[in-house]
Order: C-alpha cells, then structure tokens, then sequence
C-alpha cells in the first residue's frame, strides 16, 4: 500500500527573420525534447546572456521563478515537519532531517518512493493521513504535495516556447494545498494525538508552517491567474468546506 542550450542560434546582432524564427523553434524543441523532469527545479537563476533565454517567452522565465519559489517553500515545509517529528525521520534510516530532506529534494527518483508502492500526488497524500501507516510520513506528505505542485507544472522544471501552462491545473493545486494543509492540522490517530505536529497554538503561538503555506498558494494564485490572462481560458473557480473537501485534478 506503501503508495541545451539550442544547437544553432541566429547570428549575434542579425534578427531572426522569417529563417531564423523557424530555427529558433526547432532550437526550443530540442530543449523541450531534450530536458528532463527530475524531482524537483535547482536552485539558481540562469545568467542574463544564457542562450537558453531565446528560446523562452517571459511567461516562461516568470513560471519557472515561481516553481523555484514554491519548491524553496516546500522544502522549508518539510525541514520543520522532521524538526517537530523526529520520529519519522528516524523511520526512514536517515542520520538527521538534513539527510532526510536531501533525499527527497535532491534525488533523482522522480517523486516516486519504493516504501510508498511508487505512488505521487494525491495517493501519496492519502498515505501521509491513513491512520495505520507506520511509515515516514513526513516523506508521504511531502511526496504527495510536491508531485501534486510538480503535476500541475507537467512534471518539468524548464519551460521553453513550445510548452504550454494549464492555468486550471495550476488553479487546482492551489486548492490542494489548501486542503493538504487543514488535513495536516486536524489528522488525529486512534488515541486523538495529531499524526504530525505542525503549527502549535500556546503560550507562544507557532504558525511558521502557515505562512509557509500561505507562500505557497500565493505564488501559485499568482501565476494561475497569470497565465489565464495569456490563454484566455477562463479557470473554473471553487469553494470547498474545508471538513468535506476533495482534492481537485492536476494532470
């Protein structure tokens, strides 16, 4: 249950005309072609003069700065969850929540773990809350959340002139980490402790892990929204009660 930089550019200082404009696409499909999905965007920007950018329109730059953004978030996400639950990254036989972290965020496994049956987005999620799973669930969640964002991203981490951002998607996994987040603070086990500790209300309120959802979502509204403006495909919007809502489809 455990679910290139283009081969040939115009030359430098002649516009791409009516032949460099057909070059300059096929360029981009072989980026396209040629990148890979991997786990998760790196961090970095891409020098100014990188000729990658011909090949890229500025919704392109402006969808990958906001992956990076959401991925930077997730990742923080994940460091305080190991912080506050020990116990499960002890589970999965890392030295510490460094270590913990790095294999879900810098591995190459696509976001599909062998303890969770290889299962992503939402059937790793429903794993993370299923009461009997004595597994990491820290790794379930941050599988599930992360493989869900990257799904509505269509598993890249490059964007270039010929792919095209599904603002519904992206609209979709907004709401998903909406609903991810309340499950995350109301899951309880058979005795009613919390499956994972996150936000803590007290003497000294802790809401570090709201506000880094509340990145999250922002940065995905944003683009959403973004990228309706440019398609003119108008996105379905939602209201969910939060103690009945469904995860919503992102692929």
């Amino acid at each position: 249950m455990q679910s290139s930089p283009p081969r040939s550019l115009p030359p430098s200082g002649r516009p791409a005309g009516r032949r460099g404009l057909p070059a300059l696409l096929a360029a981009g499909m072989v980026l396209v072609a040629c990148s890979s999905p991997g786990t998760a965007p790196r961090d970095g920007r891409l020098p100014s003069f990188a000729p990658q950018h011909l090949a890229k329109t500025d919704i392109d730059r402006f969808a990958e700065a906001h992956q990076r953004r959401v991925f930077i978030s997730l990742r923080r996400l994940a460091e305080k969850l190991y912080r506050r639950n020990p116990r499960e990254w002890r589970k999965s036989g890392a030295a510490g929540p460094e270590e913990a972290v790095a294999r879900l965020f810098d591995g190459r496994h696509g976001w599909r773990l062998e303890e969770l049956g290889y299962r992503r987005d939402i059937e790793a999620l429903q794993i993370a809350f299923h009461p009997e799973y004595r597994g990491d669930r820290v790794a379930a969640f941050t599988v599930g959340l992360a493989s869900m964002v990257q799904g509505a991203f269509g598993d890249k981490v490059e964007f270039y002139l010929l792919d095209e951002l599904n603002a519904q998607r992206i609209y979709n996994a907004a709401r998903n980490v909406e609903i991810a987040a309340w499950k995350l603070s109301t899951a309880r086990d058979e005795r009613g402790a919390p499956l994972l500790l996150s936000n803590e209300i007290g003497e000294v309120a802790n809401l570090s892990f709201e506000r880094e959802f509340g990145r999250i979502i922002g940065q995905l509204e944003v683009l959403s929204d973004v990228v309706e403006e440019k398609t003119e495909r108008t996105v379905t919007r939602v209201v969910q009660n939060m103690a009945t809502a469904v995860f919503l489809p992102v692929r």
